[in-house]
């Protein structure tokens, strides 16, 4: 004699999986939408920045382009470190200013690639760029910030894109193993160096 099927338990087997593929429907969306992370400082953005290219140098322009094109294409670190497994915010600053036709010489190896932060630091203190924090500096876009290992962010660097009467909005790679965009107030930000000036 065949088994007949409850019909009430297979309606109850069926409204169960439908609910775990709902739920991991929704998981999975939140991860899309939230898949750069929280926030490491301030505020995380979600789009990029709207630029005033009309207050912009020509390379500040080539370089706000370079960056935006940058955060969409979604591309790892190891494109900007030259194919090399690294913790790559200084990679991302510097291939996207050899990019631009203003390529960093690193003191080191006279690459235009410099992988460290220290290094980049040491960069700008030798072609007299390097600005301490807690001067009276205004940073202007296609600056960099220069961060401790006391910062959010651990040892960093990233590019002011916005100065919205001192208000920053930066863009980094290595932030949370992605390029993120955040809105930052300085002052509330541990561990900021100083400024390397574009």
């Amino acid at each position: 004699m065949p088994h007949e099927q409850n019909p009430t338990r297979s309606k109850l087997v069926g409204l169960v999986g439908f609910c775990v593929v709902l739920a991991l429907l929704i998981a999975g969306g939140l991860w899309w939408f939230n898949r750069d992370g929280d926030a490491l400082a301030g505020e995380k953005l979600n789009a990029f920045p709207t630029v005033d290219y009309s207050e912009l140098t020509s390379a500040q322009s080539q370089l706000v382009t370079s960056l935006e094109q940058e955060w969409e294409s979604g591309d790892p670190g190891t494109k900007y470190a030259e194919g090399v497994e690294e913790s790559w915010c200084a990679d991302f600053v510097s291939w996207n200013m050899n990019q631009i036709g203003a390529p960093f010489s690193n003191p080191k190896s006279s690459s235009w690639r410099i992988p460290g932060v220290y290094t980049l630091q040491e960069y700008y203190e030798s072609v007299g760029s390097f600005v301490p924090y807690g001067q009276d500096y205004q940073p202007k876009v296609g600056d960099t910030i220069l961060y401790s290992g006391d910062s959010p962010f651990g040892q960093h660097v990233n590019i002011v894109l916005v100065n919205d009467a001192g208000t920053l909005t930066t863009i980094g790679g290595n932030e949370n193993n992605s390029v993120m965009i955040h809105r930052i107030d300085p002052s509330e930000v541990a561990g900021i160096v100083g400024f390397g000036a574009f």
